[in-house]
């Protein structure tokens, strides 16, 4: 873990070069006799700050450079890219993606009345689920009746979920003709297998079979008219949407009625983005046409709902969609959040998403307000993007490297982590008690972009550090979460995880992250005064609440105290002593002790340095199984092992070398997935936890391998997890988990751009280029990359002095490196390779020769070659095998 060690006083006595030119490096030596980066004229300058890497020769620069990697929008006001699809009459759907020109236009004619069953029809069903509050908060019920009361907000809805099959009987006063009926249905319950008897001759008979249907509204006609009383439908399947399995009808009509194709046009943005839709409609037929807008983040959930709503979420109004009804003479609309005219239209405002279906449609319940049919003329399309616009100008810190794949999820995560880093707004955060007027109108560190929308602190253990290596700038966006959640600490020293529920969301392992994400955010801005302010509540929350959930062998036990209930990052049955809560405890423990050294309280880190001590000998003695060569994931329960703990007892050095390696072998010999690596090595949790891909827990395990010095292992995890969301729609974000098959581990309700998938960003900045700070606000600093087998590298972070550069390149046996440090700091750079065999040497003066040093700047240990005391200045080494 980084430290908070104190500038070395001999720091004019060594290495301190002038900085250099945006052309050339020129500077001196001072008293060590090192020699000027002019005595290395084939290692080019890093660009001036904010420029484009590119050109020919080094790292720095190759041909396009990392501006074009870059993926945010130019501006506030973001349009389509293309049309996917068109239905219905729709003429020139493609004038939608630019502004002024042809106008699309959309038709729909006034559908006839729908045919209705003789006054005094009933209906029974095999079963009916018990009625309750709907989705809207009122009453309803789900009764056979619901299918022919000519309602079609009404549905039935069978009460055996899964089970088929479901049973519907519509029995008429007298025998009626029929040429067929129409089954209406919910869009997410459509049955889709099922058949028609009717009663004739005494007796049932089949008059039609329906297969593989996916349709809300089934024209079903008989081979011949008959004269019945009674019709039978008989349900063997329904599709199997996230409200469950279930047979729902809304209403059967006596007649074969073909539904009137909807026009719709679906609209691509090219990526996700997240803000509020606008539409310019410039005329509609005189009747209030109504539209439905339809949002997802892929086209596979993609249908006449939306992926997600906050109305759904909330039970609130909206049917899946966002509604307007355009007057004839047409609306430049932004989708905010409320209703049109009284409770009728509603749409449901700011949404995230790379998908937007228009249709010419309007709910039931909404008219005459709004109506079904008509003519709606529109010119554009766009978004006005909430987020944080990041654009080459703004970023602080960039990265580029040899590897095209990797500089694609770098940028990726950064634009990613780009649409969560947006304002606390009352109508645009979770529904679920979120809104708190502490956080009204500050920015934030959302969860994702378009779900749960309320900052958790457990994500900011990811997020944060990406924020913090590229928009600086943003900063305040996890200082306003981590103390706001401060502000709202219970009074037994637990810190809540969020906003939601009122700042009650019971989890046992997020106060945890508060500690561990308030060390980063005064690691990465040396916000002393933070330190200062809500140092109390660090020491409430370790010295009070966790010593109340701790067991006699010193270790975290979730059940004690009450918190048997409690929850984690997943929702996870977790009981007893379990690594992962006890590792990040170390963390948490080791960072509470940077800050209180940094605060000048030394009794206080001398106490949590003690306790992580003992915490990391108990998990050795208690939770190490050493059948399999791996960490517990918990000691009660089935035998498992968790990529999270095992991870983390690598990162804080719970685990040996030994415990190390093998505990990372167990990983890559049960977890491998072509998507990542699984967080469990068996389903004994729940159904299939092996093959679910967490980026958030696997970012740990990512830090762990370069850290072990298995830098090609990390490289493939990244390549096999980035590479499957990068290559799969919507393509560039990053998901919050992946499941079976590499598919969206909770179908359309998955996030597919969250924040705290974002880890490959700091991964690569921190090992792979290898810099990071060691102590507040980049006071020192080291550069240790771990190239793996990438040839080249090179990038800055930002830090309160200015930006420290680094380039990298490896060929040949040869390393090349340069550093550029800003005033006011100083830090120490490794090389790779084993010290044995390596010269390392500035200009014509050979520093370490396989054997010896030539000065005491210049230290061996774990056969990696430091080169401590380098300030401000440029300082450029050459690393190669000796008899090169």
């Amino acid at each position: 873990m980084a430290s908070n060690s104190t500038p070395d006083k001999g720091i004019s006595r060594r290495v301190a070069l002038a900085a250099a030119s945006t052309v050339g490096l020129t500077a001196v030596s001072l008293s060590t006799g090192l020699p000027s980066a002019e005595a290395l004229p084939d290692l080019p300058a890093l660009p001036a700050e904010g420029a484009s890497a590119s050109g020919a020769g080094g790292p720095s620069r190759r041909a396009g450079g990392w501006h074009r990697y870059v993926q945010g929008p130019s501006s506030r006001t973001v349009r389509p890219v293309r049309i996917t699809t068109s239905t219905g009459d729709v003429k020139n759907p493609n004038a939608l993606l630019k502004p002024g020109g042809a106008r699309s236009v959309l038709r729909r004619p006034q559908p006839a009345a729908a045919p209705t069953w003789p006054a005094g029809t009933t209906a029974e069903a095999s079963s009916a689920h018990a009625g309750n509050n709907g989705n809207d908060g009122q009453p309803r019920t789900y009764d056979a009746g619901n299918a022919v009361d000519g309602n079609p907000d009404t549905f039935w809805n069978d009460d055996t979920l899964g089970v088929f099959p479901d049973v519907l009987t519509i029995t008429a006063p007298q025998v009626t003709p029929l040429k067929g009926i129409t089954v209406i249905s919910n869009s997410d319950g459509v049955p889709t297998d099922y058949t028609v008897d009717v009663w004739t001759d005494g007796d049932w008979h089949t008059a039609a079979t329906v297969t593989g249907n996916d349709a809300v509204q089934k024209a079903v006609p008989f081979a011949e008219q008959v004269s019945t009383d009674r019709v039978r439908i008989t349900v063997t399947h329904a599709q199997d949407t996230s409200h469950g399995n279930f047979t729902r009808i809304n209403e059967v009509w006596p007649a074969p009625v073909e539904p009137i194709p909807i026009p719709s046009v679906t609209v691509d943005f090219g990526k996700v983005v997240v803000g509020y839709p606008q539409i310019r409609f410039t005329s509609a037929s005189a009747n209030s046409p109504g539209v439905r807008v339809a949002f997802s983040e892929t086209r596979q959930f993609l249908t006449d709902r939306s992926d997600f709503t906050r109305a759904d979420q909330a039970g609130g109004a909206g049917g899946g969609t966002d509604q307007f009804a355009v007057p004839a003479k047409g609306a430049n609309w932004t989708d905010h959040k409320g209703f049109q005219a009284g409770d009728k239209v509603f749409a449901d405002g700011l949404h995230g998403f790379r998908y937007l279906k228009i249709s010419l449609d309007a709910l039931a319940s909404d008219s005459p307000a709004a109506q079904p049919w008509g003519t709606v003329e529109i010119d554009s399309v766009a978004l006005q993007f909430t987020a944080y616009v990041g654009t080459p100008s703004t970023y602080r810190g960039w990265f580029l490297c040899s590897d095209d794949e990797l500089n694609r999820y770098w940028y990726g995560a950064a634009y990613t982590n780009e649409l969560v880093t947006d304002t606390f707004r009352q109508d645009d955060v979770d529904p679920r008690n979120a809104w708190s007027a502490t956080l009204e109108g500050k920015l934030v560190l959302q969860d994702g972009a378009k779900r749960d929308r309320d900052p958790y602190v457990g994500d900011l253990a990811v997020s944060a550090r990406t924020l913090y290596l590229t928009h600086d700038d943003a900063a305040a966006a996890a200082r306003n979460v981590l103390a706001d959640l401060a502000d709202h600490q219970r009074a037994d020293g637990w810190i809540p995880p969020a906003s939601i529920g009122n700042y009650t969301l019971p989890l046992f392992d997020y106060p945890l992250y508060w500690v561990t994400c308030s060390w980063d955010y005064v690691l990465y801005t040396g916000d002393r005064q933070y330190a200062t302010r809500y140092y109390p509540a660090l020491l409430k929350v370790l010295d009070t609440w966790y010593p109340s959930v701790t067991d006699d062998a010193g270790l975290l036990s979730k059940g004690l105290n009450g918190t048997g209930g409690y929850g984690d990052y997943a929702f996870l049955g977790r009981t007893g002593r379990v690594t992962y809560y006890n590792a990040l405890y170390v963390q948490a423990l080791q960072n509470a002790a940077e800050l209180a050294r940094l605060l000048g309280q030394q009794a206080d880190a001398t106490r949590w340095t003690t306790r992580a001590d003992n915490v990391a000998q108990a998990v050795n003695s208690l939770l190490w199984d050493a059948s399999s060569g791996a960490y517990l994931d918990s000691s009660t329960g089935a035998v498992r092992h968790a990529q999270d703990g095992n991870s983390l007892a690598v990162v804080t050095g719970i685990a040996s070398a030994d415990r190390a390696a093998s505990a990372l072998a167990h990983l890559d010999a049960t977890t491998k997935r072509p998507y990542g690596n699984a967080f469990m090595d068996n389903d004994t949790i729940f159904d299939q936890a092996s093959q679910r891909v967490y980026a958030f827990t696997s970012y740990p395990e990512v830090e762990a391998r370069f850290l072990t010095g298995q830098a090609e292992s990390a490289l493939d995890q990244i390549r096999r997890m980035y590479g499957w969301m990068d290559k799969n729609d919507p393509g560039i974000t990053h998901w919050e988990g992946i499941g079976p098959n590499g598919s969206l581990y909770e179908d359309a309700y998955t996030s597919m751009a969250h924040g705290w998938s974002t880890g490959v960003l700091p991964a690569l900045t921190n090992h792979l280029l290898g810099a990071r700070p060691t102590s507040p606000g980049y006071a020192t600093w080291e550069v240790r990359p771990r190239p793996g087998g990438v040839d080249w590298a090179t990038g800055q972070l930002p830090t309160p002095h200015g930006p420290l550069g680094v380039e990298w390149e490896n060929s040949a046996g040869v390393f090349r490196l340069t550093v550029h440090v800003p005033k006011h700091t100083q830090g120490s750079v490794s090389f790779p390779g084993d010290s044995r065999g390596q010269r390392v040497s500035v200009g014509r003066r050979t520093l370490w020769d396989g054997r010896r040093a030539s000065s005491r700047d210049v230290t061996v240990a774990d056969g990696t070659v430091t080169v401590a005391g380098l300030g401000a200045g440029d300082h450029s080494f050459v690393s190669e095998l000796r008899g090169n």
